[in-house]
């Protein structure tokens, strides 16, 4: 199977009819392909990234008026399929005597695994001896069709957590955010996609070889067992962001084709069982940075940044400084392709596109996936003015939701517990349904506040006003819902009243919410 020649991406057309498609088609103008299905949310994700990162290796335009021509308009689908075929011999799957996509190309022995394992939420070796795989069952994906196997491996390698000694991360890290910008509107998957491709003058140039330094498994695998055999951006081009293999894997192809695939369910196609692997894989260390995703860097510029993971709870607009701006605060910055959107592209896209930050990822705890986020966001067509005024007013109105969540944990907590300080557990359940509640209220002020003028330094009082009221009325509401609706056995009045007073007090005594409520008063006018 060849992954730049065969159909097997699932789609959704303009007729509203399934499809499986080779990765050029994606610029068929009759009957357009509409959107990826994959049978995964984070297959999708995968899918995404890797038709974003053909279209960076082969077809980057040269500079914004080549990416706007597109954009307008699609590339003719044999010029795309012209530019994929140079690279379709990196991309042969079930090569067994060469190269072979995200695959080691002279794994040797290496340690036979079930195909489930290449899953990033599967149980590893240590909870299947010990028999405690209670939530996701072993032996429920024994088999997978080759386009199922080869998402799943791809969909491992750029999210690869740390599994132990030898068991090398992604390039961004274990489980990273990713986040991509596309159209709010019905759209086709073209333009979707093409909204993260980066133009020559802001990344690099397509290329047409099949260098390793791009394709790392074309050649020997750049292993790692020694110290000093880590592999950073000045060893590779630049375009290996974007097909990072640190994982050691040969899929082991024995044609069998009974009883289908127990992921996507499609039968009469040949299946991966088993697949082998071994330690000590590229090793990415130092300043790498993937336009996909965005990332902390160090203020005092010491440590190399650091990729923005997948967050506890739930990614929410308390990240939204960080994933579309800049969070000076924590030092977040968003991706290098929301922000070439911000800065040149959204003044020349038609404002029936305008577009959404879709924000995405695993929440990983080393080995095991907790959770699989999945957000969309606002963005906002905005001049650098208007960037710098945003940044300081959203991040007052986060820092207050900060403020205020962390209080409601606080003082539910002491309501619940005569010892709070003493009782230990994560009670972040608390504060998921104040960010939640509080979301609506933050984009209609974000609204508010992106079609004020660059030169307009302060944000109306009223705005302040209602953010207040809104945050500090939905506080005392939840906290009254998880201490009240206790059974009344287990209260304890006096610690109740106790609490909620001294939740009330912090609502309105810390440095932020003192700080807004002055800019939430009126201007007087001067005196005459």
């Amino acid at each position: 199977m060849n992954l730049i020649k065969d159909k097997w991406l699932p789609v959704v057309r303009a007729d509203g009819k399934d499809d499986i498609i080779a990765p050029w088609q994606i610029a068929e103008k009759d009957n357009p392909v509409l959107e990826l299905k994959a049978p995964r949310p984070d297959f999708q994700g995968a899918l995404y990234q890797f038709l974003i990162g053909l279209l960076q290796t082969c077809f980057a335009p040269e500079d914004h008026d080549d990416w706007l021509e597109y954009w307008e308009e699609m590339p003719d689908a044999d010029k795309l399929n012209t530019s994929f075929m140079n690279i379709a011999p990196a991309f042969v799957l079930d090569n067994t005597n060469g190269p072979a996509f995200m695959q080691d190309i002279d794994l040797g022995k290496g340690e036979e695994k079930a195909i489930a394992a290449l899953l990033m939420e599967f149980p590893g070796g240590k909870t299947l001896k010990d028999n405690t795989d209670h939530f996701i069952k072993r032996n429920t994906v024994n088999k997978m069709c080759y386009g199922c196997a080869a998402t799943a491996l791809f969909t491992l390698q750029i999210n690869a957590p740390s599994g132990g000694r030898g068991h090398r991360v992604s390039l961004r890290g274990g489980g990273p955010v990713t986040t991509l910008v596309r159209p709010a509107q019905a759209s086709t998957l073209w333009q979707k996609l093409w909204l993260n491709v980066l133009d020559a003058e802001s990344f690099t140039a397509s290329v047409s070889v099949l260098s390793s330094d791009v394709f790392p498994w074309m050649a020997d695998t750049r292993t790692s067992e020694k110290k000093g055999s880590e592999t950073r951006p000045a060893d590779v081009h630049k375009l290996q962001v974007y097909w990072g293999m640190p994982r050691r894997i040969r899929l082991k192809f024995n044609h069998e084709t009974d009883g289908g695939c127990d992921i996507c369910r499609a039968k009469d196609k040949q299946l991966v069982t088993k697949y082998s692997t071994r330690k000590y894989g590229v090793n990415y260390e130092g300043e790498w940075i993937h336009p996909l995703t965005p990332y902390l860097f160090d203020k005092k510029k010491e440590k190399p940044p650091i990729s923005i993971k997948g967050r506890r709870g739930r990614i929410s607009y308390q990240h939204w400084l960080g994933l579309v701006l800049s969070d000076t605060a924590k030092g977040d910055s968003a991706a290098k392709v929301v922000r070439q959107y911000l800065e040149e592209r959204a003044r020349d896209i038609n404002g029936s596109y305008l577009p959404v930050l879709w924000a995405f990822g695993y929440d990983m705890d080393n080995m095991k996936a907790r959770c699989w986020y999945d957000h969309t966001m606002p963005l906002f067509k905005l001049d650098k003015n208007q960037q710098n005024n945003m940044m300081g007013w959203v991040s007052e109105l986060i820092e207050s939701a900060r403020d205020t969540a962390e209080a409601l944990k606080s003082q539910v907590k002491a309501a619940w517990f005569s010892g709070p300080k003493d009782s230990k557990g994560d009670m972040s359940f608390v504060s998921i349904p104040f960010w939640r509640e509080s979301e609506n209220m933050f984009y209609q002020l974000l609204e508010r506040l992106s079609q004020l003028p660059g030169s307009q330094r302060q944000a109306p009082p009223e705005l302040y006003d209602t953010w207040l009221k809104s945050i500090r009325s939905l506080a005392y509401r939840l906290f009254d819902e998880w201490v009240l609706e206790s059974p009344a056995e287990d209260l304890d009045m006096k610690r109740v009243t106790a609490a909620r007073l001294k939740l009330q007090k912090q609502l309105y005594a810390s440095k932020i919410m003192k700080s807004l409520a002055d800019k939430a008063k009126p201007e007087k006018e001067d005196e005459q």
